[in-house]
């Protein structure tokens, strides 16, 4: 019996989660080579945007740091959009003449710099929380629809009469496809998930050093 035979035979009810767990299969699919480019392109940005923000302020240029903090060149960079957080801050402080002292405007920029990394890493991490559904409930799917088609082998054996390992060996098999489709949707999900959280994690890191050497340039302007 070939796949096509256990299509034709399977009940609605299985043809409907078979659907679902292909639809599933897609859609870890999708959010994986979505993730991928968004996480190369933030690479490759951060890459070339680090020492061009740095030589302007090494330069005392903070207005020429914001101006390419915010360049579209920039756009999928998290180190751009944190240290953009903190410089606007620190230019909002020093130009709106408030009297504060040297650690209230570092305290201002570090809470800023803090709202955008938590801002920034919701946004790497979209599409990961349907990855992580995807594994683990594709295999429970999977089954749900093992044990819709055995039943449905039972029903069958039972309405003609016959019996015997010939008579439901078939309706098995087709009914253990589910549970080896659900297992072929989950396990890449869940590497899926692994990689991508891994790279997050180094994202995070990246940030929270980007953020320490910015508020030590402030302290050392202040």
């Amino acid at each position: 019996m070939d796949l096509l035979e256990m299509w034709d035979q399977m009940g609605l009810l299985v043809k409907l989660l078979m659907g679902i767990l292909a639809v599933m299969s897609m859609w870890s699919v999708g959010v994986f080579f979505e993730r991928l480019f968004t996480y190369y392109q933030a690479t490759i940005q951060s890459k070339v945007f680090a020492p061009q923000v740095a030589k302007h302020l090494n330069n005392q240029k903070l207005k020429d740091g914001i101006a390419v903090s915010q360049s579209k060149n920039f756009r999928y960079s998290h180190l751009a959009k944190v240290v953009l957080a903190g410089l606007q801050e620190y230019q909002f402080q020093q130009e709106a003449n408030i009297d504060l002292s040297k650690d209230d405007v570092v305290d201002s920029v570090r809470r800023a710099i803090q709202r955008a990394t938590a801002l920034t890493l919701s946004d790497l991490k979209k599409g990961l929380g349907a990855l992580a559904t995807i594994g683990s409930t594709a295999v429970f799917v999977g089954l749900l629809a093992t044990t819709i088609g055995v039943i449905n082998a039972f029903q069958g054996i039972a309405q003609t009469g016959s019996g015997g390992l010939g008579a439901v060996s078939g309706g098995i098999s087709e009914a253990l496809v589910g549970t080896a489709i659900g297992l072929f949707v989950a396990i890449p999900a869940v590497w899926f998930y692994n990689y991508l959280t891994g790279r997050i994690d180094y994202f995070s890191v990246e940030m929270d050093n980007s953020s320490s050497e910015l508020l030590d340039y402030f302290i050392k302007k202040s």
